[in-house]
């Protein structure tokens, strides 16, 4: 079993080697593989090809890997890594935050603001299929903060009440988002298209319930399971975005800002039980502990990249300072009825 020195020298000791990678665990922090010294994209998509399969299977366990130490410097060397490690490319559906596209499937993981903290989320779990997994690549690390948090959703459904994973379970999520040019998402950005009809259309083909509340903005409904099984691992994790857009997990003057300007069902993201019941702040707020409870992290250094399976694992943002350039890619896309939703998503929810 081939075994690999840390990069760099200063690196902790690693574990044990796991089907042949050099593996970091630290509490607090994601899983850590330190690379060879390697000097060119050509021998590192070398290594990260023959590893794969090893990768693979780390993920699966600790559902995300830090790989340090790669000649990774922009986004076309980034895009060579991606392509030695995920096998299909997955899109970016129904936007909610602004992103920069660098082509070839290559995005800025986010354009929010470097004040701005982004709780931990599964990509897409909103929608009819989504990235299996989503890989992270660090340009240019932040002087202090911004680190790509990630939490195990294993851990997460198992640190929830019982009594509300049942009500989950059995109902599933709602999310009500209203699509505008003064707040949120505009229409056109979101479903890419100038034309109301290819909004429809992309609604009618993904059981999403809409309205036009003028020629500008358009409201929709969906409901989603909250709970699935990993198509591969067979275990179950809390996937869903409930808490991350609830209106309870917004920060109090910006909620009370927004409800004043737009009307408590003008927001452009809220949330439900999937029978529509609003949940009270105790509620929402025991979700909220249970991704605190799972948040692990690790500084960025550049040529870092960072694997995460986006069932098994969720993803947010530290704020930060400094110049930060953080790379993003989406592959692996997994079909929604492939892991076993304990509801079926609906368009036009009970009635609402």
């Amino acid at each position: 079993m081939t075994t690999f020195a840390p990069n760099p020298a200063t690196a902790p000791a690693p574990a044990p080697a796991t089907d042949g990678l050099a593996v970091v665990r630290e509490p607090g922090k994601p899983a850590v593989v330190h690379v060879p010294r390697l000097t060119t994209m050509t021998e590192a998509t070398a290594w990260l090809t023959a590893h794969r399969p090893a990768i693979q299977a780390e993920l699966h366990r600790s559902g995300a890997v830090m790989l340090r130490g790669l000649p990774v410097t922009d986004a076309a060397t980034f895009a060579e890594a991606r392509d030695a490690l995920v096998a299909e490319r997955a899109g970016y559906k129904e936007k909610a935050t602004p992103r920069t596209d660098f082509g070839e499937g290559v995005f800025s993981s986010t354009d929010l603001p470097a004040a701005q903290p982004i709780r931990l989320h599964n990509e897409n779990s909103y929608t009819l299929d989504f990235p299996g997994v989503l890989l992270f690549g660090c340009v240019t690390a932040p002087e202090t903060g911004g680190a790509t948090t990630i939490g195990d959703m294993r851990r997460a459904l198992a640190l929830l009440p019982p009594e509300l994973v049942a009500r989950f379970e059995k109902a599933g999520w709602l999310l009500v988002r209203n699509y505008s040019d003064l707040a949120g998402m505009p229409w056109r950005k979101a479903f890419s298209s100038d034309a109301p009809s290819g909004a429809e259309e992309y609604c009618d083909a993904h059981s999403i319930g809409y309205e036009w509340l003028d020629e500008d903005t358009l409201r929709t409904r969906q409901l989603r399971s909250a709970i699935v099984t990993h198509p591969v691992t067979g275990e179950r994790v809390w996937f869903n975005h409930f808490a991350f857009w609830n209106a309870r997990s917004l920060d109090e003057d910006v909620r009370e800002v927004l409800t004043e300007t737009f009307g408590a069902d003008g927001l452009p993201f809220d949330t439900r039980l999937g029978d529509g019941t609003v949940l009270t702040d105790a509620e929402v707020d025991a979700v909220n502990d249970a991704y605190q409870a799972v948040t692990v992290r690790e500084s960025w250094q550049a040529g870092d990249l960072m694997l995460v399976d986006n069932i098994l694992c969720a993803h947010g943002r530290e704020s930060y300072t400094g110049a930060r350039k953080i790379l993003v890619a989406m592959g692996e896309p997994v079909p929604l009825s492939d892991c076993a939703p304990t509801v079926a998503p609906s368009a036009t929810p009970y009635g609402m």
